[in-house]
């Protein structure tokens, strides 16, 4: 493949619900543009863009897979992204190198929540949006619905430049709006042919010249005057103005077929390959020098080498692949780059061309273009590559915060290692989920955005590195504290062969003003030396570790030793040690003691129609709703609730709301747990513990 410079470069996103046909499209632009040699199917498993192993078995998009091909003298870099929301930092990826987005819409299920996730982070990344209404060949497929649920979402922008020819309820041919050009589909290949209008259909064409006029009068402003005298456009006037109008969101082109069948993707490509902005038209990429001063990088393949790792890929064949997109200059093979976040120079060899896995060498990725290189030592996602000498660092992908947490055990015992020590090479591909030894619970807890995000990672954990798993709820970390004041004796006693143990005090515990343990002394003529009184509060130290409800950690706890006796021979500070220990346990019982739970404050994001079904689920979890503020365009309640209430919570709240919703939580404090609550919770920790003596 040769050389393209930055104007005839498209990087074009493939957004949308999933099962709406991305993958589809993709494949079929690429069997049109001879990249390949054969539709695939997802359902099939031979796709190009679903490789993965995972995506294979799921039939499901789980990764942004890149495809490059050639088209209309243009090079287009198609970024293939996942319908589920749990995969929503692959998509992030995507935005974040992409220049426009083309979002793929059912025919048979017109705007789906996907829809209007892809066009709301399409509008915050300031990105063009194009719409197409894909599965046009399948059963209960309607255009005109689908069209008016776009229009009703998006308002009067939306406008199509293309239309299905229908015949007995199928569709045959498509209609080029704008050029008044009909064409008959072949069925089975999906070619065009040029025919003449259809008679039924030239009075609607009529009807849509007239926005398709004003969107290219509102473009320019000579051309708005000629629009106003009445005069018509140059076809060359006509596509530089809907260019325009496209990219810079005045319109939002739809356009119809099916990728399955092979029907209208070579005319919506020629198409859009004319209204779709170029990678020189992206403009300068905002950065920062090596002493933090912002800059703008230009689109020059003269200037120094910036370039952006957007996504990593752990093969398990040739090692780690890096994707990036080139901001400035041109990447060259057998060349030496910098990396400003690792402060480390990298070593290139070979750099490539991606078609799904399949890498194509390449002489040189150039400036607006997208690329791989393999084997990088220190780079991973997020990290800019450039001339040392010039040293700058881009803005980096801001990744959504995992909501989800499970424990992660495995099947055969023993093999934890293996788990974390898989999971942190996941994180290479994956930078969302986050992987921790929870020292108190003794779990792995796993976080991420959904069930099916965690069931993903567990299932490559035993395809990559045969370890199996299963996933559990997380144990909460609970709190025990003390709610009145007791004084009570603790005293060691040993007497054997030579020397004995001795150790007594007499200790008032009571709730303490800080977090953890508040030791005092108030021992008055030596009834315990002073040189004992660190063991004392090492053993109590060591106590509070465990509680006597329920084995949960002790806070709020102050102790002051006021009295107690020693003796000459047998007193040592072991002694003393377990006597401050034993009145520990003699003493808590008696001072009211009470479990705490953890609390946590929830960000909770959703449209206005779903606030009363989500007040109403916090209240059920025992929630207290703190403020309810709008936020472009969507509700966002806050509240307080224990944290027990929310395990499940991500894949609770997509039922709730059909997927529109989402949120953040985050822990507060601690609080005391009601009584009921605090009963359930103490009868499990006892047979937990009862489990754990067992084996």
């Amino acid at each position: 493949m040769k050389n393209y410079s930055a104007t005839n470069i498209r990087n074009v996103a493939l957004l949308g619900h999933g099962g709406s046909g991305k993958t589809a499209f993709a494949e079929a632009v690429l069997f049109n543009a001879k990249a390949t040699d054969r539709l695939g199917k997802s359902a099939d498993g031979n796709t190009v863009l679903d490789f993965d192993p995972e995506e294979i078995r799921r039939k499901i998009s789980i990764n942004t897979a890149v495809a490059t091909c050639e088209w209309k003298n243009c090079k287009l870099n198609l970024l293939d992204t996942p319908g589920d929301f749990d995969f929503v930092g692959e998509v992030m990826q995507a935005l974040r190198v992409a220049d426009s987005v083309l979002v793929v819409v059912s025919a048979k299920d017109g705007v789906s929540v996907g829809t209007e996730k892809a066009v709301r982070q399409a509008r915050k990344k300031d990105l063009p949006c194009y719409f197409f209404v894909s599965r046009m060949d399948e059963a209960n497929a309607n255009f005109d619905k689908a069209l008016e649920s776009l229009r009703d979402a998006f308002g009067n922008k939306v406008v199509p430049f293309s239309l299905p020819i229908i015949k007995d309820g199928k569709m045959t041919g498509v209609v080029d709006v704008v050029g008044q050009v009909a064409y008959s589909l072949d069925s089975k290949t999906g070619l065009a042919s040029k025919i003449d209008m259809p008679e039924d259909m030239q009075a609607r064409i009529d009807e849509l010249q007239d926005p398709l006029m004003e969107a290219v009068a509102e473009s320019d402003d000579n051309l708005m005057e000629k629009f106003f005298a009445g005069e018509k456009f140059t076809e060359e006037e006509l596509y530089h103005g809907l260019h325009d109008s496209a990219r810079t969101g005045h319109v939002y082109p739809v356009y119809v077929g099916s990728g399955t069948a092979n029907w209208g993707i070579s005319f919506t490509m020629d198409h859009l390959i004319d209204i779709m902005p170029s990678a020189e038209e992206a403009g300068a990429a905002p950065a920062e020098t090596a002493d933090g001063q912002a800059i703008e990088i230009p689109v020059d393949e003269k200037t120094p080498l910036a370039a952006f790792v957007f996504k990593t890929i752990a093969d398990p064949f040739v090692g780690r692949i890096s994707l990036f997109r080139v901001y400035s200059g041109v990447f060259k093979p057998n060349t030496t780059v910098y990396n400003t976040l690792k402060e480390k120079d990298e070593r290139i060899g070979s750099v490539f061309m991606t078609l799904g896995k399949k890498q194509t060498p390449a002489e040189q990725i150039s400036v607006g273009d997208i690329g791989a290189v393999t084997k990088l030592l220190f780079t991973t996602t997020n990290d800019t590559l450039c001339d040392k000498a010039k040293a700058v660092t881009m803005a980096p992908i801001k990744f959504p915060v995992p909501s989800l947490s499970m424990a992660i055990l495995p099947k055969v015992k023993g093999e934890e290692d293996k788990i974390v020590t898989g999971l942190h090479k996941l994180q290479d591909e994956d930078p969302v989920f986050t992987v921790r030894n929870d020292p108190e619970t003794h779990q792995i807890v796993l976080s991420g955005l959904g069930e099916q995000h965690l069931d993903v990672l567990r299932s490559k954990l035993n395809a990559k590195f045969h370890v199996e798993s299963s996933l559990e709820e997380p144990r909460v970390p609970y709190r025990e504290t003390i709610r009145k004041k007791v004084k009570v004796q603790g005293k060691h006693k040993k007497q054997s062969g030579g020397h004995g143990q001795y150790g007594d005090v007499w200790i008032e515990f009571e709730p303490g003003p800080a977090e953890g343990l508040t030791f005092e002394e108030k021992i008055f003529g030596g009834s315990v030396p002073k040189s004992f009184h660190p063991a004392v509060e090492k053993g109590l130290q060591e106590a509070i570790i465990k509680g006597v409800l329920a084995g949960f950690p002790v806070v709020h706890l102050k102790a002051t030793l006021v009295d107690g006796s020693y003796h000459d021979v047998d007193s040592s500070e072991m002694a003393f040690k377990l006597a401050a220990r034993l009145a520990y346990k003699t003493g808590l019982p008696q001072a009211s003691p009470t479990l705490l739970e953890p609390i946590s404050v929830a960000k909770v994001f959703i449209p206005d129609d779903y606030l009363g079904d989500i007040m109403g689920d916090m209240n059920k979890r025992r929630g207290h709703i703190i403020n309810i503020s709008p936020d472009d365009g969507i509700q966002v309640v806050t509240a307080e609730v224990p944290t027990s209430e929310m395990a499940k919570y991500a894949t609770d709240l997509k039922s709730m709301t059909s997927g529109r919703g989402w949120y953040g939580i985050e822990f507060a404090r601690y609080e005391q747990a009601p009584q009921v609550v605090a009963d359930k919770v103490i009868a499990e920790a006892k047979k937990h513990m009862e489990e754990e003596k067992e084996d």
